[in-house]
């Protein structure tokens, strides 16, 4: 499907050779990324095991409108994105989001259903403070590449490296998708620091899967594990990997677990 087909945004969509399986997926992508992160991987792998399988870009990302006026979109205007997409699927998605798309999926949840939600290192429900705090301390560099980033310039290619993988990772692939990171909107960050964050008494809490990674420069498997808590769940910590688990070598592991789950969960 295309961008035309979910109310203008752009909509990477991938479909099972045979039925579909009953529940569509909805991929939430993390700040300074877009729906490309999930066509990697993830996307030809799920549709490959039945599911209708459907990345958004956010408003002001990817080939989604409003590049020009970014800064002008909050975690609520992505809320909006999401919704405009599931509302456009045969049946109440599960969203699988990542980092900042875990914000938005938690903030989704205050207003609209979900089949279920998988948080892949996820910005915590209390917000992003004290991961920005830790990695000022511990990674000063990482925070001000990411800032310089933030701000519309371009950090440098080893930036990616350190905020997304602890593997080692092909030159080539890594050269492509510096090529499509862009700046993130300055009001969803603040969004995501302090004055956006879900409000537990409003939300509809369906079944949760929470993962993290062991080498997360961006949020620690420490936050992951906060967050499983605050939902009182168990969070699971893959070895050995980093902040960007859909892309990550060794991803497959990651998949395998969330289809896993698919299947306890029936959906």
């Amino acid at each position: 499907m295309s961008g035309r087909d979910f109310a203008g945004l752009e909509v990477i969509s991938r479909s099972p050779p045979g039925k579909p399986r009953r529940t569509p997926l909805l991929f939430l992508h993390g700040a300074y990324a877009a729906a490309w992160c999930w066509d990697e991987y993830f996307l030809p792998y799920f549709a490959g095991n039945g599911f209708a399988s459907h990345a958004v870009s956010f408003s002001g990302h990817g080939a989604s409108p409003g590049r020009e006026r970014l800064d002008s979109f909050g975690i609520d205007q992505y809320v909006r994105d999401a919704a405009a997409v599931a509302e456009r699927l045969p049946a109440p998605p599960v969203l699988v989001a990542h980092s900042m798309g875990g914000m938005v999926a938690q903030k989704y949840l205050e207003r609209h259903e979900a089949a279920g939600v998988v948080l892949l290192s996820s910005v915590p429900p209390q917000g992003l403070w004290a991961a920005a705090l830790g990695l000022a301390l511990q990674k000063p560099g990482l925070m001000g590449e990411l800032n310089r980033l933030l701000g519309g310039g371009r950090a440098a290619p080893d930036t990616l490296r350190a905020a997304l993988f602890a593997q080692p990772v092909d030159e080539a692939r890594l050269a492509r998708w510096y090529r499509r990171m862009q700046p993130e909107s300055h009001r969803a960050i603040w969004d995501m620091t302090l004055f956006n964050l879900p409000l537990k008494s409003r939300r509809r809490l369906p079944s949760l899967l929470v993962l993290g990674a062991e080498h997360d420069s961006l949020i620690p498997s420490s936050q992951v594990e906060l967050t499983a808590r605050h939902y009182g769940v168990e969070a699971e910590i893959f070895n050995g990997m980093g902040h960007g688990l859909m892309l990550e070598c060794g991803w497959e592991r990651v998949a395998e677990r969330i289809l896993a789950w698919l299947d306890e969960k029936g959906l």
